[in-house]
């Protein structure tokens, strides 16, 4: 999507601070971060929530979660926790509209979350 901040991250109009890229998923750190670690991981298909995912391209989910695995295992993450957050609409905290994962780690997470 032409107007879409992520889309321009991805095509690398806008600089970012990247943390990983594969033919299917980008990666790269918050600029406003809510943890030591904070990473967004976007699919390089534009999508604006999950519910916009069908069967026809539902591999998409698939390759964001191999990725968090890549991301949570190269920057280990997994021995002290992490938390993913994925959110759809203004009301849940979402400011760009396109899927994205947040990676959270490096503090300890409060439940509920918001």
């Amino acid at each position: 999507m032409s107007g879409c901040l992520f889309c321009k991250i991805i095509a690398q109009q806008i600089p970012s601070s990247k943390v990983y890229e594969d033919d299917y998923t980008f990666a790269f750190n918050d600029i406003n971060p809510q943890a030591p670690v904070h990473i967004l991981l976007v699919p390089k298909i534009h999508f604006a929530g999950v519910h916009e995912v069908t069967s026809d391209n539902v591999y998409i989910i698939k390759k964001l979660f191999d990725t968090v695995s890549v991301i949570v295992m190269q920057k280990g993450l997994a021995e002290n926790g992490y938390r993913l957050v994925v959110n759809f609409g203004e009301t849940a905290g979402q400011t760009v509209p396109h899927i994205h994962i947040h990676i959270l780690s490096g503090r300890e997470m409060r439940w509920p979350p918001g």
